[in-house]
């Protein structure tokens, strides 16, 4: 741990010698940002791509702001403002390397575009990747599908995703039927997935996509919003996607209706079912917005539940 010492006060004479600095100082790097474990045969990767920073006032739409804050101080987390991580799950099964989303892409916050960087650092090529299974639309999972100039950022990979959840949002007569914030990811879609043209799937709820990994449809979020069970052998593992944002706070409230969900009763009951799912059968669990390294388990706890993250040893 860096232990950060207060420097001493100059002399005013030695600061008007001293050149004026034109911007704070550089953070300190941090350690490369991925962690990995097995689940039977099959190698996974969660790799951070970052984060975003929040203001707390809106984030939650059925809790005012002061009531949010006293969740969020449970877990001895900042009252003034609200830090939603990115994280992208990587299943090598042997056969076949697997990305879940895609992240940001650099394109969306200074504070995260990270994941190119630390794919490298985990030995992940973005050109061995050969399948990206897409949980839903929104901007900060599918932005890193291209690079800022359009290219494909995984030239091999082929692009599988819910019909529901595709349907929705190429078809611009949904517009108009969608909440105003989300309207943008109309053009986005089309956007992120030309360079894919040709190697698009689309799966049905419930259907394996990809051997030893079964979609659960988690509709509400979005649309077609899907978490999937990886398995192999007796070992089984959910990648939950956004069924909830952090989870000291979505997870401890799961009724709690985001500012981005589509659709919020529909985004609270699945909620409600897939965390229940989880605990009850003690399923190892990642999320794309979970605290780095997004991986642990989930027990009940009151009316929520409480997320056990995994040790780094």
């Amino acid at each position: 741990m860096t232990l950060h010492r207060r420097p001493l006060l100059a002399a005013p004479a030695l600061l008007a010698a001293m050149p004026a600095l034109a911007q704070a100082p550089a953070p300190v790097p941090q350690a490369p940002g991925w962690f990995r474990f097995r689940v039977g045969a099959f190698t996974v990767t969660t790799v951070s791509d970052g984060f975003a920073r929040r203001n707390i006032e809106g984030l939650v739409l059925n809790a005012a702001p002061e009531t949010v804050r006293e969740v969020l101080a449970e877990s001895f987390l900042p009252t003034d403002h609200y830090i939603g991580p990115y994280n992208v799950t990587f299943v090598d099964t042997g056969r076949l390397l697997i990305a879940f989303d895609a992240g940001t892409g650099g394109q969306l916050t200074p504070t995260a575009g990270r994941l190119g960087a630390n794919m490298a650092a985990a030995g992940l090529d973005p050109a061995r990747v050969g399948l990206v299974i897409v949980t839903h639309c929104h901007q900060d999972h599918i932005h890193g599908l291209t690079t800022a100039e359009g290219q494909a950022a995984f030239p091999n990979a082929e692009i599988a995703i819910a019909a529901e959840e595709f349907a929705w949002w190429s078809d611009a007569g949904n517009e108009s039927r969608s909440p105003q914030g989300q309207r943008v990811n109309f053009a986005n879609v089309a956007r992120r997935f030309a360079p894919y043209q040709g190697r698009i799937r689309r799966f049905a709820p419930g259907t394996e996509v990809s051997p030893g990994i079964t979609s659960v449809p988690a509709f509400g979020h979005s649309p077609g919003h899907t978490v999937f069970r990886v398995s192999d052998g007796a070992e089984q593992f959910l990648v939950l996607a956004d069924i909830t944002h952090r989870p000291e706070l979505f997870a401890r409230r799961p009724d709690y209706i985001s500012l981005f969900d589509f659709d919020g009763a529909a985004a609270a009951a699945s909620r409600r079912r897939v965390l229940n799912m989880a605990a009850t059968d003690r399923i190892r669990v990642t999320g794309y917005h979970f605290p780095f390294p997004a991986t642990g388990h989930l027990a009940r706890e009151g009316e929520g539940y409480r997320f056990h993250r995994d040790a780094w040893g």
